[in-house]
């Protein structure tokens, strides 16, 4: 129960953690194109952010429950090989056996094993948010975009774009024959045409 009780209290502060994750995320990737995210972010935009990370491709969500998994069982994993020494060199292991007693010893990989996972979690968004920024950058400079969606505006007009993002409020695109970035109020749009659909098109 105590173990259980532990848990319940960690959750918020993890949740916590991941909207500071998809916040850094999304600041990084908006950043190389020339835009503060922030001020055209809602309190539900960042709220939902880390979940929209992690659901935007099924690999990323199962290579995060992978991760989460493992750091769960690290603790028992470092009891039983803390002896070796490429274990207490990677996860820069400092006590011993010998220094703390057996509950002391929990506490302290459990420790480890927090840091590592968070350190893990905080590679995996900002890895995101810089390579996403950075290939979106590179593709607009080189003006190697392609241009799978349709916009249709309430006035009757529509574009053929490139959408680079959009959050509840904004749509962030590049319209087919004009490299410069676009921001949309999600209220303008009548609604969107998926023209290129390359899962259905295989």
């Amino acid at each position: 129960m105590k173990y259980i009780d532990k848990i319940e209290h960690l959750l918020p502060l993890g949740y916590v953690f991941l909207v500071l994750m998809g916040i850094i995320k999304e600041s990084v990737f908006f950043y190389q194109i020339g835009i503060n995210i922030l001020t055209y972010s809602s309190i539900m935009d960042i709220l939902i952010s880390p979940l929209a990370t992690l659901t935007s491709n099924p690999f990323t969500l199962i290579a995060v429950i992978i991760i989460i998994v493992l750091h769960f069982y690290l603790p028992n994993i470092l009891l039983k090989n803390d002896h070796k020494n490429w274990v207490r060199k990677l996860f820069e292991l400092k006590k011993t056996k010998d220094e703390l007693s057996a509950e002391d010893l929990n506490k302290y990989y459990i420790t480890i094993s927090i840091k590592t996972l968070c350190t893990s979690i905080l590679s995996i968004f900002l890895g995101f948010g810089l390579a996403g920024g950075y290939f979106i950058s590179k593709k607009i400079k080189n003006n190697k975009l392609e241009y799978d969606y349709k916009l249709n505006y309430n006035s009757g007009e529509s574009e053929n774009v490139f959408i680079i993002n959009s959050n509840t409020e904004y749509y962030f695109y590049i319209a087919k024959g004009n490299q410069t970035i676009k921001i949309a109020p999600v209220a303008s749009i009548k609604n969107i045409e998926l023209t290129n659909n390359r899962m259905l098109n295989k």
